[in-house]
């Protein structure tokens, strides 16, 4: 019997020859239904497995109402200000971009209306059209030895950058994300935002909209700019305050403005942007190339792909982002992060507050994947198993005001990679476990409290508590084998002679109620949690 094949919803205007890699793969069913909106659009998604969109329709909470099945939202571009991203991740929904697919078409339309602006392409165009030869009228500046000014210098601001130095321009940047060595590397000079809008003669704009960047450039801002200066906009409306822009280019405190977006698209037909002869306006068309279209679209088919097949999440917005030879590098300590995360929960039995993550001998790129995997198993004993994934896991601690700390530090000479994980309740009391991959990434949990163990994080893992006295290991045996419990491992560890022990015990399936029970019940035995790995 085949198995059922993955539906991916196209839910836009979506070139077609760049859906290839999920149209000629039999495991995918492509259903494409450009407009819909409302119910129909939230009705198409609950039998989805994957949306694919562009910028026309909107991903809102009522579209994902019904998403039970939906594991990735695909943004055919980079913006997702139309994918309402809260309530997908609240979900455990993966929203993928496809950021690079536009760049050389966005950087290219941030020089096309830098040099029509400067130059006064449009009004002269408009001119010469109604029968004039007007050229007194349309004298402009260059661009050799001006000074451009970068807000953001991610892959389209590095692409700008590079075409203005053949344009013989000086750069400078705004970003805090950039260090001293990238800049080098891509011939800019490193400025704070306040000190790069007094001194640059044009200043472009190529930052994501965020609570941080609306509004970024705004009245003061702008007043900053010398009276000869242009500004640019091929990132997305709301950076720009165009209110404040409209009272700056009519009173001549700037020389002019090029833009591709807006607060509010379409452009209503009466706003003032419309007016200003100093203003050069384009309907949102950095990506509006055939090659554009072409790349973006295979860019977000491929990224669906290997999330849906592969789980790789590299290109998501909302979640650890990882992929390819990284992804297949680190699973192994996934898996045994959300392992170690479930027993530490199981173990505590208590309303959490705090969670704390600290890896030996990781990176910083994968710490973040690997906090999400241990919180995916804190979460799993809490919630729906089914309903916590990498996506959404810190997301569900945050809603339940619970502190997830994490650090990262070198290798230890004993274990190339180790993981601990401290669990805290809201009266202070706290289940320290740990584990680390040994020889060829094999997983072993090697910790829990103060006591050192050695057991494999797989099936059923039975943790018992008892004093310290001969006896309780044949006991704790004999009672499993009456049961026809098999015993896959069984590790004993005690702080001292006679005090406290634990024994971690490693079971063929789980055990049933009145084994548990019968377990408690044996002397010198105070306390027994079982807690299923896999």
């Amino acid at each position: 019997m085949s198995e059922a094949r993955q539906v991916v919803l196209v839910a836009d205007d979506i070139a077609r020859d760049g859906l290839a890699p999920l149209l000629e793969d039999a495991r995918f069913e492509v259903v494409v239904k450009p407009g819909l909106k409302g119910d129909d659009l939230a009705d198409a998604i609950a039998t989805a497995d994957a949306v694919l969109v562009r910028s026309a329709t909107k991903i809102t909470a009522d579209s994902l109402k019904r998403a039970d099945r939906l594991r990735v939202i695909g943004r055919a571009g980079v913006g997702v200000d139309t994918i309402d991203l809260e309530a997908a991740t609240g979900r455990g929904i993966a929203v993928l971009t496809a950021p690079s697919g536009n760049t050389i078409a966005a950087a290219e339309l941030t020089l096309s209306l830098l040099l029509a602006l400067v130059r006064r392409v449009p009004a002269a165009d408009r001119s010469m059209k109604a029968g004039e030869w007007d050229r007194k009228s349309f004298s402009g500046t260059e661009l050799h030895g001006k000074t451009l000014g970068l807000v953001g210098a991610g892959r389209i601001g590095s692409t700008v950058a590079q075409r203005a130095r053949a344009f013989d321009m000086r750069v400078m940047a705004y970003d805090p994300f950039l260090t001293a060595d990238q800049a080098q590397r891509m011939g800019v000079q490193l400025a704070e935002l306040d000190e790069l809008l007094r001194e640059v003669d044009v200043v472009s704009l190529h930052l994501p909209l965020t609570d941080a960047t609306r509004g970024l450039i705004g009245a003061t801002r702008l007043a900053m700019m010398k009276p000869t200066a242009v500004l640019l906009n091929v990132a997305r409306g709301g950076i720009a305050d165009e209110a404040a822009l409209v009272e700056a280019l009519k009173a001549g405190r700037l020389a002019g403005a090029a833009l591709d977006v807006f607060e509010k698209e379409p452009l209503p037909a009466d706003h003032p942007l419309r007016t200003l002869p100093n203003v050069v306006l384009t309907p949102h068309l950095g990506a509006s190339t055939a090659e554009a279209q072409h790349e973006v679209a295979l860019e977000i088919a491929r990224a669906v792909r290997s999330a849906l097949l592969e789980g790789d999440l590299s290109k998501a917005v909302n979640a650890p982002a990882l992929g390819g030879e990284e992804l297949r590098r680190v699973r192994p300590m996934l898996a045994l992060a959300e392992r170690l995360g479930r027993l530490g929960s199981v173990l505590l039995d208590a309303p959490l507050s705090r969670v704390g993550v600290r890896q030996a001998g990781g990176s910083e790129s994968t710490l973040s994947a690997v906090t999400a995997g241990a919180m995916v198993g804190v979460l799993s004993s809490i919630v729906d198993r089914s309903g916590v994934n990498a996506v959404n896991a810190l997301h569900l601690a945050r809603q339940r005001g619970i502190e997830v700390h994490r650090a990262i530090e070198d290798a230890r000479a004993d274990h190339a990679e180790m993981l601990e994980i401290v669990l805290r309740d809201d009266r202070g009391r706290q289940v320290r476990v740990a584990g680390a991959l040994i020889a060829e990434g094999h997983p072993r949990i090697l910790r829990i409290d103060e006591y050192r163990v050695d057991v494999r994080p797989k099936g059923t893992l039975v943790v018992l508590r008892n004093r310290d006295v001969p006896g309780v290991i044949g006991r704790v045996g004999t009672l499993l084998g009456t049961a026809s419990i098999n015993i896959a491992e069984y590790h004993q560890a005690r702080l001292s002679e006679g005090g406290d022990a634990l024994a971690a015990i490693g079971v063929d399936g789980p055990l049933p109620a009145h084994v548990l029970t019968a377990l408690r019940a044996l002397p010198d035995v105070t306390d027994v949690r079982q807690v299923g790995l896999d």
